[in-house]
């Protein structure tokens, strides 16, 4: 066995760290390269995601502007049932108006066959008497000649009568069928509405109005705000109350309509002004306004009163013109009685 001196065991120690050395120069390098694939990666994850995001904001974009086409598209539809709805009925008069003019004009030809054929009897039977009979039996042909003469004026006027029974009453099973299919797609797009889902569909701009409006609906809108609204001044809290007594206490009401309440006066069903429900309507109550023609006479510290009893109300006070309102009301109670 050879001998270990100094010079293998150091040859071996610099064996060992050079081992080393090469291993963590290597490894750094791997980790070096590592690192730059996987912050290359990264970028390509945060680019994809960067264009994804702008795909889908272009694709919603689109499908909100095909979502308004598709709105307006639907009260286009039910525009033109009403319109053909109205046609529809028209036309059914018309066709019973022909329908009873053809009735008249059989009943009268019948009647004028049926005395006709009376006349040719009586003259069959009569023909053997005294000639003094000539005399009426010339009489009996003028009359014969005379309802010959109508029934052949009746015959020329029945087939132009009985051509425009046929045109009209073609137009109204048209009209009917065109009625059916619009009455068909409004069904269909309630129930596509009702569902939630969005129908992608192609709309020819051309043939949409410059008065196409695509947004929700006012109405509905509003009707929503006045529930939350109607639920709010139900609540009456302390803090309104307050607020109410020291209105009282600070402003002038000489002059307020809500102060002249007659109680030998009826009180009117204030809910015929339109915004007003039942909610608003106990409101006013509270306020001491039960008549029309205190909703009529109210000035601007009693819009005040009820804008802070009901929150946001001033502007729709004047919008849906519950004055103007009132005031007709009153208008039409006073004709009534009178």
């Amino acid at each position: 066995m050879p001998e270990i001196t100094v010079i293998h065991i150091g040859l071996l120690t610099l064996a060992v760290i050079i081992g080393v050395v090469a291993g963590s120069v290597m490894r750094g390098k791997r980790c070096a390269q590592e690192k730059i694939a996987v912050n290359t990666g990264w970028q390509e994850q945060l680019e994809a995601q960067r264009s994804e995001h702008e795909r889908l904001l272009g694709q919603n974009k689109s499908l909100m502007e095909q979502v308004n086409q598709y709105q307006a598209s639907g009260k286009d539809a039910t525009n033109r049932a009403k319109e053909l709805s109205g046609a529809l009925k028209e036309a059914f008069g018309k066709r019973d108006e022909m329908q009873r003019e053809i009735k008249d004009v059989r009943n009268t030809l019948e009647s004028a066959v049926g005395e006709r054929d009376k006349l040719r009897a009586d003259m069959a039977s009569k023909s053997a008497n005294d000639g003094s009979l000539d005399t009426a039996l010339q009489e009996k042909d003028d009359k014969i000649f005379n309802l010959s003469r109508e029934l052949e004026n009746w015959q020329d006027r029945l087939p132009p009568l009985i051509e425009r029974y046929q045109t009209r009453n073609a137009a109204a099973e048209t009209l009917e069928t065109e009625l059916e299919a619009a009455r068909e797609r409004i069904q269909e797009l309630k129930q596509t509405l009702e569902s939630g889902e969005t129908r992608v569909e192609s709309v020819d701009t051309d043939s949409l109005s410059d008065d196409m409006d695509a947004s929700n609906d006012s109405d509905e809108i509003e009707a929503e705000a006045e529930g939350q609204i109607d639920a709010q001044a139900d609540l009456g809290s302390d803090d309104e109350t307050h607020i109410e007594e020291h209105s009282f206490e600070s402003e002038p009401s000489n002059d307020s309509a809500l102060n002249d309440h007659d109680t030998s006066k009826p009180r009117d069903d204030l809910k015929q002004i339109k915004g007003i429900g039942p909610a608003i309507e106990k409101t006013l109550h509270e306020l001491g306004i039960f008549r029309f023609d205190q909703v009529a006479e109210m000035n601007e510290y009693d819009i005040d009163r009820i804008a802070k009893r009901l929150k946001g109300f001033r502007t729709r006070i004047y919008r849906e013109d519950w004055i103007g309102q009132a005031r007709t009301l009153q208008d039409q109670q006073a004709s009534e009685q009178a």
